[in-house]
Formats: structure tokens, C-alpha cells, sequence
């Protein structure tokens, strides 16, 4: 979709019309054994992962309702989607020539998978209908460097930037729509290490208890609560383990905070937040990981499991090669 003068454009939202999902992609399995019964899901056996369309390369991964869930592809623009308990996927949204999508966040709300990225040289936002893949929002984001992942609030989208030490704010309405306002800024202070040219700064980001937001640093590391008011940015304490040193997706589950990467393996940190005295503080719980994780970049929670999608950064001909996303057990 062309960027248009106009920063934000919007699009009727037909929600839950008729289906009209594009070719379906039909995946192949992955080699070795595709389900296990972990004994503890009742009659549902879960695969032990999950095939994405070869070529993909994936980077955002979000779910909802149930054990649907939705892909986002940095080459070239397009969501697919699919059952965490079936076999293949369809296309959501086609690709687009200049397109490239990273963070995703499905708002079981509006039915409305928002995701950040890039057409071109100029930022976006997007916002697609889950069910007929009708880009409903495309807000074109002013001075935006590199959009990284996105969160949902009540009244707001929040948006990280890697590039830039600020977060983007695209305002909503009752229903959880777009405004049709211009996006606003909010500067990183506080004690927010400035990222350097051709550094990634902020990453991932999730909303805190307290309506406050909390991100991660993939360059200097650790976990950061960010006044939404102030742009004020602390570093929460983390006890009982390492601080995580480059993190990229979040996933908060209750006071169960998963930050995949944050060792800077194949792996996902789990720590356990809690406030006291007006203060976060982050105990690590542990990590999960698995010998099918090949540079996980983001994680949903669905069905009491964490599943990471691979990006497999670095991998040798990423135009053909498999991709796929992992389950990690939680309990």
C-alpha cells in the first residue's frame, strides 16, 4: 500500500463479514515427530511445533481468539494464519512490494491484528480485520527509524522504535478503532541509555499494572518501566539471576514476564515481577528452550504454552528455507 499524504488512513471495518482470505498456503510438516502429549492438556495432544510456509522469514507472531494465531513477514509484507492444532496456514494479508512487517498484536476486542513495520523508507503502522484481511488503519509514522513491536491499551497504541528513543502513540476511540488523529511522540529520558547510529535500542514492550509500560533494551540490555505521562524510563531490578542483555519480544502472562532472547540464545527468560514500595522488581524464574529454537524473535501464550516463532536470522538462503515456530511448555 502506497504511504499517502495523509497520516493516517482509514478504511471501513466490515468485522466478522464474509471470509475472504486469499490463496491458501498449505504447509508441509516438519520432520520429526509433529505432536506429544504433555498429559497435562486434557484430550488435546500439542505439536511440538508448528510449520510455517518455506521462504516466510518471519518475524512478529500474536493469537486469538482460541489457538489461532497470525505471522507477519519481514521480506515481503504478508500475514499468514492458522491453528496452533492444525496443519498449514492461508494468507491473511497478501505481500506488497516494499512491505516488511515485524511486531504484531491481535486485539481480541475489535478482531483487528495490528502490526508495525516498514514500506520502503516510511514507517507504518498498519491495522488488519482477523477475519477478511481488510486493512482497516495504515498510519504513516513521521521520522520513524526502525518500528519494532507494538502494544495495545485501553485508549492507545504503543510503539517502540529501535532507531529512535521514543515511542509512537496512535490514539483510539471507544471502540478500539483508530481516531484519524496524527500520531504523537514520547521522548525516552530518565535513565535511558541513548542507542547509537546503527544500534538497536527499544524492542519489545508490554503495559504494566500500574498503567506504565515496560520495554527492553536489545543493545544495553536490561528491563525498563517507562512513564507513558513523562517518558521517564527506570530500570527494574532484577534478583535471583542475570540481567537480560538482549531481548526482543515480551510476553506478560499475568506476573509471569517472558523475554525471548534476553540471555542472547536460543532461549527465552522468564522472570516474575513484582512491585514493592512504588518500585518493580524482576526475579528470574529460569529460561526455556528447546533444540528446535533457531533465533526466536517473538512469543504468544496460548494453551499454557509459549510459542516462539523462528526467525533464523543469518540462515543460508532465507528466500526457500524452512521456518516454523516452537512450543515451549510453561508449567
Amino acid at each position: 500500500m502506497a504511504a499517502s499524504t495523509n497520516p493516517v488512513t482509514t478504511h471501513a471495518l466490515t468485522r466478522r463479514g464474509a471470509i475472504t482470505l486469499a490463496a491458501a498456503a498449505t504447509t508441509a510438516a516438519l520432520a520429526g515427530p509433529a505432536y506429544a502429549d504433555d498429559g497435562q492438556h486434557g484430550h488435546h495432544d500439542l505439536p511440538d511445533t508448528v510449520a510455517l510456509p518455506d521462504g516466510l522469514q518471519p518475524e512478529g507472531i500474536t493469537s486469538g481468539p482460541g489457538t489461532t494465531f497470525y505471522v507477519g513477514s519481514v521480506s515481503d509484507g504478508r500475514i499468514v494464519t492458522g491453528d496452533l492444532l492444525e496443519v498449514g496456514t492461508t494468507v491473511l494479508l497478501p505481500a506488497a512490494a516494499g512491505r516488511s512487517l515485524r511486531g504484531l498484536f491481535h486485539d481480541r476486542h475489535t478482531g483487528l491484528v495490528w502490526a508495525v513495520g516498514s514500506l520502503g523508507a516510511d514507517a507504518h503502522v498498519w491495522a488488519v480485520d482477523d477475519t477478511s484481511g481488510a486493512v482497516v488503519a495504515d498510519v504513516l509514522i513521521p521520522g520513524g527509524g526502525f518500528l519494532n513491536d507494538l502494544v495495545i491499551t485501553e485508549r492507545a497504541v504503543w510503539v517502540t522504535d529501535s532507531a529512535v528513543d521514543r515511542l509512537t502513540r496512535i490514539a483510539l476511540n471507544r471502540r478500539g478503532l483508530p481516531r484519524g488523529t496524527a500520531p504523537t511522540f514520547l521522548t525516552l529520558g530518565g535513565a535511558w541509555p541513548a542507542t547509537a547510529p546503527g544500534a538497536f535500542g527499544a524492542n519489545g514492550i508490554r503495559e504494566l499494572s500500574d498503567d506504565s509500560l515496560l520495554i527492553n533494551n536489545s543493545t544495553a540490555g536490561g528491563l525498563w518501566r517507562v512513564n507513558r505521562r513523562t517518558g521517564e524510563a527506570r530500570e527494574i531490578v532484577v534478583r535471583g539471576g542475570p540481567r537480560p542483555v538482549s531481548g526482543d519480544g515480551l510476553v506478560l502472562r499475568g506476573d509471569t514476564l517472558f523475554d525471548v532472547r534476553g540471555s542472547g540464545g536460543n532461549d527465552v527468560s522468564v522472570f516474575r515481577l513484582r512491585r514493592r514500595n512504588g518500585r518493580w522488581v524482576a526475579t528470574a524464574q529460569g529460561t526455556l528452550t528447546d533444540a528446535t529454537l533457531d533465533v526466536p524473535s517473538t512469543a504468544t501464550f496460548a494453551k499454557g504454552s509459549l510459542w516462539a516463532v523462528n526467525a533464523r536470522f543469518g540462515v543460508a538462503s532465507p528466500d526457500t528455507a524452512p521456518y516454523w515456530v516452537t512450543r515451549l511448555p510453561t508449567d
